[in-house]
């Protein structure tokens, strides 16, 4: 283009602060159909209802398309909204309908958090690694994040000292099948976090979007229901995505009414209202108990699948590389020998049509270079095994 002609126009110093995000830059790697890709967090295809998901749309639109095509409350569609507060309260929690907020995908929730919670330069706490996609959310408000200390087990309660919490608006947390590592909070931890919470006043969202997604091991209560009568403490965030389907953009975020009723406030500002046509297709999938009889066949579809991986990388990876074996979830951590850096290995590994996503991006604080993500639910069974042999191999001859 003519240099004459193009716009010109100055960025805010927050737009001069957004990077891409590691994992999208990856992906465009893999839109290369030879590519085998463990990088991509998406759910399973085969797992999405689309049967189900068309009819739901076409009952709401013969019976309900004037309200389902208007604009609606921003607080989200009542129903919706009682039948989350509902399926909360059946799992141990205690919460009404109007403490919930139902938003365009728990993504948006992690950004309305950003915008009502931190200023530039507060204090906020987050385990180490932690979710990519919540870094780069909160990062666009400016806060100074503080990493909490992990080990095999997940977050480590004991490091939650009032030294460390002193000033922090909020600690971030996945208890469930952690992205990226896969590891769960047992509930002698989740415990053990809520009391210290509780104790130092320090508000938890808990993100909790692979919940439904366990296929080994014993149910863990969240650390909403866990908090009883603190539970004022802790912001549950939920979402659509993982047990119907990504594309419906579908979250929400339980919360006390002061903390719902400026989320509001953010949401109007930001697009009024999630689609209602939207919230009542997916209202009308859930109301009668249908994920009851989905999701055991998701789960089934993961266990499988985690199980080839699993298998996989134990007959390829080398001795001095270690990795999770998650209960449930989308994703294996591994860490390799100090000295193998996964993000020059991922170069390796592309010019031989794999690739994953290296660890360093899920640090806030100093990375474990050494440490990478794979994400198995979308591959084949074949291109699994192809797929880790290769990464074996390279890692292997990187260890020599």
């Amino acid at each position: 283009m003519d240099q004459r002609f193009q716009p010109t126009c100055q960025f805010s110093e927050r737009a001069r602060q957004l990077t891409s995000s590691a994992i999208r830059e990856i992906l465009k790697v893999t839109e290369r159909p030879e590519v085998t890709s463990f990088a991509g967090g998406l759910p399973s295809p085969d797992g999405f209802p689309a049967e189900v998901v068309r009819a739901a749309f076409d009952r709401v639109l013969a019976g309900s398309a004037r309200q389902a095509l208007q604009y609606g409350p921003t607080e989200g569609y009542a129903p919706l909204r009682a039948w989350v507060a509902e399926d909360l309260n059946r799992q141990g929690a205690s919460v009404t309908p109007d403490q919930i907020l139902i938003v365009s995908g728990s993504q948006q929730g992690l950004d309305l958090l950003g915008k009502v919670l931190v200023d530039t330069g507060s204090k906020v706490l987050v385990e180490t690694p932690s979710y990519l996609g919540a870094l780069q959310s909160f990062s666009l408000y400016q806060p100074r994040f503080v990493s909490v200390p992990s080990d095999d087990g997940g977050l480590v309660p004991e490091a939650l000292t009032p030294e460390l919490a002193e000033g922090a608006r909020f600690l971030y947390a996945l208890p469930n099948f952690q992205n990226p590592t896969g590891r769960t909070l047992d509930r002698a931890r989740r415990e053990a976090l809520v009391l210290a919470s509780a104790r130092l006043g320090l508000p938890v969202i808990e993100d909790d979007p692979y919940g439904e997604l366990r296929y080994a091991g014993q149910p863990q209560p969240s650390l909403l229901a866990l908090a009883g009568e603190c539970g004022a403490n802790v912001i549950r965030l939920g979402s659509f995505s993982k047990v119907l389907a990504p594309g419906l953009r579908l979250g929400y975020i339980c919360a006390s009414r002061p903390i719902i009723d400026k989320l509001v406030q953010a949401k109007q500002a930001t697009d009024l209202h999630t689609a209602t046509l939207t919230q009542m297709a997916v209202y009308e999938i859930v109301k009668d108990g249908f994920l009851a009889q989905h999701l055991p066949k998701v789960r089934e579809l993961y266990r499988s699948q985690c199980q080839i991986m699993l298998d996989a990388l134990e007959n390829a990876f080398p001795a001095g590389a270690t990795w999770t074996r998650p209960e449930g979830g989308m994703f294996v951590w591994a860490t390799l020998p100090a000295h193998i850096d996964s993000t020059q290995l991922l170069e390796q590994a592309i010019a031989e049509n794999v690739a994953f996503v290296p660890g360093a991006p899920f640090y806030a604080g100093e990375p474990a270079h050494n440490t990478l993500r794979l994400s198995f639910v979308t591959v084949p069974e074949a291109k699994i095994r192809r797929g880790i042999d290769t990464l074996g191999r390279l890692i292997d001859a990187a260890s020599r």
